[in-house]
C-alpha cells in the first residue's frame, strides 16, 4: 500500500509501524498531517475504493473531544474541496470516522450542534440529491422556520444519503475501528460494538484518508455558510497502527 505523506505549515508525519500525525502550535494559516492514498492517481476517477470495501485499524489522538481543536479522523473521501493533485472542486462524498471541534457546525441533526466525534457517510452526488439542486433557494428560505425545517431536513437528509451517530468512546485511548463499506450500506465498529448501521452507501471512487488539522466549517439547514482556520496553542496528535484496507471479494 503506497500512502502519500502531506506535511503543510508545520505538520508533520512519522513512524512506520505506529504513525503519528502532528499538528504544531499554529498561529495562523491552514496546518495539516495527513496520509492518503488519493495523492498517489492523476485523478478522482482514479481512486482505488468503492463499494465492497473493508478498513480497519488502531486510532489514539493526543486529547480528548473537548479539548482537540479543528478537524480529524479517518475513512474514505473525494477530497471535493481540492488537492494538490486535484485543483477542481466536487460534490462531497464519504464514509468515515470524524471529528469536528467549535466552532464546526455541519448538517447532520436538525437541531443541535453538528460537531464533535461521531460516524458518518453523505454523498451529495447521489442522482436523488442532484434532483434537489434546483430547489436549495426554497429550501433554505423554508428552513428558516423550525417547523418548516423539521418537515423538510429529514428529506434533504435522505436525499444526500446523510447519516451519522456520535461516538462515545474516548478519543484520547487506544481504540480499533472498523469500516465495511458494502453496495447495501455501510457499518461502522468501535471496538466490537457497531456504533452506525445504514443502507446508504456513497457510490465512489474515492481515496483513503487520515488527517488532522486546524479547520473549521460551518454548513447548517438554516444557510450558515463559512470556514476558517484556528488558533492552537498546544501541539496535538492523531496516532494509527494496524491499518489494513482490503476489497471483499
Amino acid at each position: 500500500m503506497q500512502l502519500r505523506r502531506l506535511e503543510l505549515n508545520g505538520g508533520r508525519v512519522s513512524g512506520e509501524k505506529i504513525l503519528r500525525l502532528t499538528l504544531p502550535p499554529t498561529a495562523q494559516g491552514y496546518a495539516d498531517a495527513q496520509i492518503d492514498d488519493y495523492g498517489q492517481t492523476s485523478g478522482r476517477s482514479d481512486y482505488p475504493w468503492g463499494p465492497g470495501t473493508i478498513l480497519s485499524l488502531r486510532a489514539r489522538f493526543s486529547h480528548g473531544r473537548d479539548t482537540l481543536s479543528g478537524t480529524s479522523g479517518f475513512g474514505f473521501w473525494n477530497a471535493p474541496f481540492g488537492d494538490p493533485t486535484v485543483r477542481f472542486a466536487a460534490l462531497p462524498q464519504a464514509a468515515w470516522f470524524f471529528f469536528a471541534s467549535e466552532p464546526s457546525d455541519l448538517p447532520f441533526a436538525v437541531d443541535g450542534p453538528g460537531r464533535g466525534w461521531f460516524a458518518a457517510t453523505v454523498d451529495a452526488g447521489a442522482s436523488r440529491a442532484l434532483l434537489t439542486a434546483p430547489l436549495a433557494p426554497a429550501v433554505l428560505l423554508l428552513n428558516q422556520s423550525k417547523r418548516m425545517r423539521d418537515r423538510i431536513w429529514p428529506w434533504l437528509r435522505r436525499s444526500l444519503q446523510i447519516s451519522f451517530a456520535p461516538l462515545e468512546q474516548p478519543m484520547n485511548c487506544w481504540q480499533e475501528y472498523k469500516l465495511l463499506w458494502m453496495p447495501e450500506g455501510c457499518t461502522f465498529y468501535a471496538g466490537e460494538k457497531i456504533v452506525l448501521q445504514t443502507a446508504y452507501s456513497p457510490r465512489g471512487p474515492l481515496g483513503f484518508v487520515c488527517w488532522i488539522d486546524n479547520q473549521y466549517m460551518v454548513a447548517t439547514a438554516h444557510g450558515r455558510f463559512r470556514w476558517g482556520v484556528l488558533t492552537t496553542n498546544s501541539a496535538q496528535s492523531l496516532e494509527i497502527a494496524d491499518l489494513h484496507l482490503a476489497r471483499r471479494g
